[in-house]
């Protein structure tokens, strides 16, 4: 077993993601992280539990390598956990490790890798190779036009195969995800998208019906050998409305699914995947199927649904990284409920009783958690910002989700 070492977590961006790694550590260590961000403002601004420094400039390769780079050397005597809390973070650690000092620990997959995942496109090549479902798809590239037929009916939804790239070319109308009823619909989508200045290519799939409550996430961790140590399942009662939220969850209960994540497990250990690793998923009444949306390849912004369930994501890379300590394979198992969102907010736009009483019972028995509500955190003005923002929830709902 391997020499407790001396280490300090820095992290990247500034929103729920941050805020909830940067709690798992202090939960699980005591340490305050520092974080990196573009702006002075969300949660983890003036936050108490982390040393949170705003830069607009972050997120560009020459001032992301040099502000490492100069944390690590003002840390050289200690290993430094470089964690991206966001894609573009993410990428940029994988792509530039060579770039950074000798005691800086990056905890990724390679760069080829990470980009073949991230593109939707390639990681539906993956799935159909090991048996995991995914949507009737269509890939539309630029150079198509309008001149293409779908083999599918509507509804449809159209995103980009490339986020990273997608979010570089911003324009009014823009969303992280459209739902559209008819063709000509899905061709004004394109026309918008592509007008912006993005090239790559655009997945367009059939709509799999239901509501927030048909969606899945699961959190996994793999350790460094690429073998599967850590598996989470949640079920999503609520997703956010918003244009550029859409999709991102606001209400998850714990649940188990032992054939479910059998079938990604052996996903990721087929591709010797190392890290934190983050699955949206769908269930398809119509045949009975689990099918996946995308793979994030970092720990997802509601992450805080796998410590709060008792498993803390902080141990394992540090365990797995830090101190070289064998990981024993977990599959939570522990419901509990987490929630961004006012619990007046869940209990109004949650519709199935039968949710209703599995929440209810997991606050009576105290097994409910909001990663921005933390004791250690709660000076007045960050109340006061919290307030406000759960607050707005109420406004936001009222106006997107109809």
């Amino acid at each position: 077993m391997g020499e407790k070492k001396a280490f300090v977590p820095l992290l990247f961006a500034g929103d729920i993601n941050v805020y909830s790694l940067a709690r798992a550590f202090h939960e699980a260590y005591g340490i305050k992280p520092y974080a990196y961000g573009k702006y002075q403002t969300g949660p983890c601004w003036e936050s108490k539990i982390m040393h949170y420094r705003a830069n607009p400039r972050a997120d560009e390769k020459d001032t992301f390598i040099r502000l490492v780079s100069e944390f690590a050397r003002e840390h050289e005597k200690i290993q430094v956990l470089l964690m991206g809390c966001g894609d573009s973070y993410v990428q940029l650690i994988s792509e530039n490790r060579e770039h950074f000092p000798e005691n800086v620990v990056v905890p990724y997959i390679p760069a080829d890798m990470m980009n073949d995942l991230i593109h939707k496109e390639k990681f539906y090549a993956l799935c159909e190779k090991v048996g995991v479902d995914y949507p009737d798809t269509f890939v539309h590239r630029k150079e198509m036009g309008h001149d293409f037929t779908l083999p599918f009916g509507g509804p449809f939804i159209i995103k980009p195969s490339n986020g990273i790239e997608y979010w570089r070319h911003p324009y009014p109308t823009q969303k992280k995800v459209y739902k559209e009823d008819t063709i000509d619909d899905v061709k004004r989508v394109l026309d918008d998208i592509y007008g912006a200045g993005y090239e790559d290519s655009v997945i367009i799939q059939n709509f799999i019906p239901g509501d927030d409550t048909y969606m899945r996430v699961l959190t996994n961790y793999s350790d460094k050998h690429g073998k599967v140590k850590l598996m989470c399942l949640g079920h999503v009662l609520l997703e956010e409305h918003t244009p550029h939220g859409l999709g991102n969850h606001a209400v998850i209960l714990t649940e188990a699914n032992e054939e479910l994540q059998e079938r990604y497990k052996t996903l990721l250990e087929e591709m010797g995947y190392v890290g934190f690793s983050n699955f949206d998923i769908k269930y398809d009444q119509r045949d009975g199927k689990y099918k996946a949306f995308e793979i994030n390849t970092r720990q997802g912004r509601s992450n805080f649904y796998v410590t709060g369930a008792g498993a803390n994501i902080a141990e394992y890379v540090v365990k797995d990284w830090i101190y070289d300590e064998p990981l024993n394979f977990r599959a939570v198992n522990q419901e509990s409920l987490w929630l961004v969102v006012p619990k007046g907010v869940a209990f109004r736009y949650i519709k199935p009783k039968k949710y209703q009483e599995r929440m209810k019972q997991q606050i009576r028995l105290g097994n409910v958690v909001n990663p921005l509500y933390y004791g250690p955190d709660n000076g007045l003005k960050r109340r006061l910002r919290l307030f406000k923002s759960q607050i707005g929830h109420y406004v936001k709902f009222k106006k997107y989700l109809k």
